[in-house]
């Protein structure tokens, strides 16, 4: 059995990573590959292959048929996924199947983790083809530290979302499990965190996002090259003679490299028709220069990459056919693998590289050749649509898309005197020197690290299942008992309008078996005008509080006012409200008997960001010398009187019972209140991931229906439930 190195950036910059590490022995070294193996393989010989790939490579090999390779890699991932992120959205199919394949492949190997991750793993996922599995590695393994990199752009919302709905949602869900996000640059960074905002509707503080259940890190890391490796390979012996030869050959001419995997995305036929335009302008060229254009094979059998290779022959042979003549052939074409030997050799000769991407993540390409030219010379002509333009900005910037551009940067770049050339390489060679592939990878894992501690105190704020047998414990035990419980987002799911939220069987079941206990008072806190929650809950023996505080009701008892209220400046700020509502589509004013609220959960996030902000400045100003205040809640601008809250309107419950046990459950920002009122043994837990004055997180509605469930219990059940193992 033949064993072969695969090939690639990533994997030559993993490589040298791990191969640093083991020259740093305090450092712990041990590491797992985990990857399909490049070919189909017999059943009968995949035991012998986990064997031997385990102990000779440190690789795990994950296996797929030949008809799930078609759907899976050729299919959804070069089919949809490529062309789509490159900005190539006519050459991008939407098949189902594809999508259907593409979701079971990376459940293929979330199993494969399962059976070789060890408790305190770090898992470092890599591309596009696992973009679900950081997801599905979290739900079943949630202790393990979790990092995924994407190597190719990520493309802006106008773009993403022209993937289906239901693929577009799972794909960011996917990535979302991930603690670590990395990205090659900040455009890069700045489309998903607008992607996530537009599409799930996360905010991000400091690109750091809140889900369900944990804290997501999204970050750049600009990938670098070996640069030891490649400033030192022009000096090795098989190097040296082959760069001898070709020298010899190109002897009396400049030479132009152009080197590229055959892909629609690297513009290879852009930098033919700049060059054959750089010819026709510059006649003095002729006889000259040679453009050495190195095709490297690609995706072979796929229509578009065989297409495009005909296309690519074919410009080649009319520049030949056209300018060449005895003596000078303007374009030396080759389509071949190269070896590194024979790379080098290329960029060492090379007194100009043309690197013209039409969309790139990073292309190291460029780099490399700034890190093999050791006497400082060359110069490099590179698109501003690779990622790396943003590390070498002293390189030529050209757009490819402008075939003149290419032709004056030829001649530029050609005309560039020896001093010039070392001025702009020795600056890029330092800054490619320190920021090697080695301490991309290390920042990118140190990262990741540094998010364990994070993710640990969300979890020590998350009730337990300790905790939670505690809490249930102390609730049987109790005589007297307050539960305050907020309604949106804490009862019941957050929805995208206010009239679909009213409680189910389910919800009101619960709430009449928990009111049904003589013991208990039942509170629902809310935010919504008093005639819904006296629609909705009116019947039961519960308290209700509406407006945030303004209306209280004891159960079987009339509605009372908090306190006398002039309402008089809602004719000021209504119309304000209303202006804004005007300018937001899908934002909308909700005129209570206290208060008002501006919603903009129907609208567009990233929009209703920047207006929320500016409304509530704009209101501010305005109540600065009132008794009002601005409350900000989920996805809503509130204006009420200063001195109501949940909390003082809680405060009256408990001031007139003598409670053994408080309960407070919430989810935003205006039940920071009641929790910061509440006795020092009370229990209170904040619904969702956040920072808050509550004791304990639950992570979501689901838990908060769940705890309650319990509760409601009868003691001898409820009890023995206490007991069971978490």
């Amino acid at each position: 059995m033949t064993f072969n190195e695969s090939a690639g950036g990533l994997v030559t910059g993993l490589a040298s990573f791990m191969q640093s590490r083991r020259r740093a022995p305090a450092l712990n070294v041990d590491h797992l590959w985990v990857g399909w193996p490049g070919c189909t393989v017999d059943v009968s010989l995949r035991d012998q292959l986990i064997h031997e790939a385990l102990a000779s490579f440190q690789s795990f090999p994950v296996f797929l048929t030949d008809e799930q390779m078609e759907k899976f890699y050729l299919g959804f991932c070069n089919a949809t996924i490529w062309p789509l992120f490159h900005y190539f959205p006519t050459f991008t199919e939407y098949q189902s199947g594809y999508w259907e394949q593409y979701k079971e492949i990376n459940q293929v190997f979330c199993e494969a983790l399962s059976d070789v991750i060890r408790p305190n793993d770090v898992l470092w996922i890599h591309d596009y083809h696992l973009m679900l599995l950081p997801r599905l590695v979290k739900i079943r393994m949630p202790r393990v530290s979790v990092g995924f990199f994407l190597h190719i752009p990520f493309p802006s919302f106008e773009v993403f979302r022209l993937l289906p709905g239901e693929w577009r949602r799972e794909i960011l869900e996917g990535l979302l499990g991930a603690d670590l996000i990395g990205f090659h640059t900040y455009e890069y960074t700045h489309h998903f965190l607008q992607c996530v905002l537009r599409i799930l509707g996360y905010e991000h503080q400091m690109a750091q996002i809140l889900t369900a259940d944990h804290v997501v890190k999204v970050d750049t890391f600009p990938m670098g090259i070996d640069y030891e490796k490649f400033s030192n390979a022009p000096a090795e012996p098989d190097t040296e003679r082959e760069t001898q030869a070709l020298r010899s050959t190109l002897a009396e001419f400049k030479v132009v490299l152009s080197v590229d995997r055959l892909d629609y995305s690297k513009g290879i036929l852009n930098r033919l028709e700049g060059y054959d335009l750089f010819l026709e302008s510059n006649p003095q060229f002729q006889g000259k220069v040679v453009l050495l254009m190195i095709v490297v094979p690609s995706r072979i059998g796929v229509l578009q990459y065989d297409r495009m290779k005909r296309q690519v022959e074919e410009r080649v042979g009319k520049i030949n056919g056209r300018f060449g003549r005895v003596g000078w052939t303007p374009v030396v074409y080759q389509y071949r693998h190269v070896p590194f030997s024979s790379l080098v050799a290329f960029y060492s000769v090379s007194d100009v590289c043309l690197v013209t991407p039409l969309r790139d993540g990073m292309n190291l390409v460029a780099k490399e050749y700034v890190a093999t030219r050791t006497d400082g010379t060359g110069m490099l002509i590179l698109s501003e649509m690779a990622g790396s333009v943003k590390e070498l900005p002293e390189a030529i910037i050209i757009n490819p898309n402008n075939r003149r551009e290419i032709a004056v940067a030829l001649k530029e770049a050609l005309e560039t005197p020896l001093e010039e050339q070392k001025r702009r390489n020795q600056i890029m060679q330092r800054r490619l020197k320190r920021y090697h592939v080695s301490r991309w990878a290390n920042d990118f894992l140190n990262n990741l690290g540094g998010l364990r501690e994070v993710q640990d105190h969300i979890e020590a704020t998350l009730l337990s299942p300790k905790a939670r047998r505690e809490v249930i414990d102390r609730y049987k035990k109790s005589r007297r008992r307050g539960l305050f419980l907020d309604y949106d987002g804490t009862l019941t799911p957050l929805v995208r309008s206010p009239a679909m939220a009213k409680p189910d069987d389910m919800r009101l079941g619960l709430l009449r078996s928990l009111a049904s206990d003589p013991a208990n008072d039942i509170v629902i806190t809310s935010g919504r005008d008093r005639h819904s929650l006296q629609e909705w809950f009116g019947d039961l023996r519960v308290g209700l509080v509406a407006e945030h505080g303004a209306w209280l009701k004891r159960a079987g008892e009339s509605w009372q006012l908090f306190k006398p209220f002039s309402v008089a400046w809602k004719r000021q700020l209504l119309p304000i409200l209303e202006i804004y509502a005007d300018r937001l589509p899908g934002a909308f004013v909700e005129e209570k008997e206290n208060s008002t609220a501006w919603h903009y959960r129907l609208a567009d996030p990233e929009q209703a960001g920047f207006l929320a902000a500016e409304l509530t400045d704009h209101l501010l100003n305005l109540i600065s010398k009132t008794d009002l205040q601005v409350i900000q809640g989920s996805k809503v601008v509130e204006v009420t009187h200063a001195g109501v809250d949940k909390g003082s309107a809680a405060l009256k419950w408990i001031i007139e019972n003598e409670y053994d046990f408080v309960l407070a459950l919430g989810d935003d920002l205006t039940d920071e209140d009641l929790f910061r009122v509440l006795p020092e043994w009370a229990v209170s837990i904040r619904v969702g991931i956040a920072g808050t004055h509550a004791r304990h997180n639950l992570r979501n509605n689901a838990d908060v229906i769940d705890l309650l469930q319990s509760l409601a219990l009868p003691s001898s059940v409820s009890l023995k439930a206490t007991h069971r193992p978490s």
